[in-house]
């Protein structure tokens, strides 16, 4: 009997974070415990620093076969992984088959450059050196703009550590998570385009 796709997809990413030469590894989606709401809440306000912090990020697409798919991919439509492509310093993208988007040992986040660019819109600058902050406030609105998550709230959220904001996380209030943000980026900063985007 096979196993089921979940537990393929962790073994997987333990086999290549193990071929990349590391003995720990953190996935997202099996190390948060989102039944024990103090974890969740540490977990949401500290995930952009464990990506920004982190030796390599592993981003698996499983929609794609080859680069030409790219930019299709779910990858760049859903909200969380906006912080997993700007926080990481180094990152590697692996095929449908967990093997490497492109022939390059190398950083696949600064080999793609012009075609991550391309896909989100967001400055080479930015995806070689992103620094959180509330400058800028509407372009960095923008970028999350196609971008949709399972859960209303986790649209503010997955953009607390882009703007380097902290705040309580309270599953159940739907849009007002959004409000509360955009509260707290009005506390920060003058720029009024949070409310134009």
């Amino acid at each position: 009997m096979d196993a089921p796709l979940e537990i393929r997809k962790l073994q997987q990413f333990c086999t290549t974070s193990k071929r990349e030469g590391y003995r720990w590894a953190w996935s997202d989606t099996c190390c948060i415990d989102k039944t024990n709401n103090a974890e969740l809440q540490e977990s949401i306000i500290s995930m952009f620093a464990w990506y920004k912090d982190s030796a390599i990020t592993i981003v698996y697409l499983a929609d794609v076969s080859d680069i030409s798919q790219l930019k299709d991919s779910q990858w760049f439509k859903r909200g969380w992984t906006l912080q997993e492509l700007l926080a990481p310093q180094f990152i590697r993208f692996y095929k449908q088959d967990w093997q490497p988007l492109i022939d390059s040992d190398k950083n696949h986040k600064v080999e793609l450059l012009s075609i991550l660019h391309d896909i989100t819109h967001i400055d080479v600058d930015v995806l070689k050196t992103f620094v959180p902050g509330v400058d800028n406030v509407k372009k960095r609105l923008s970028w999350v703009g196609s971008r949709t998550t399972k859960k209303i709230e986790d649209i503010a959220y997955c953009l607390m550590g882009i703007f380097g904001i902290h705040m309580p996380v309270m599953y159940g209030e739907k849009h007002n998570a959004f409000v509360r943000l955009q509260k707290e980026i009005m506390a920060l900063t003058d720029d009024l385009s949070l409310f134009d985007w």
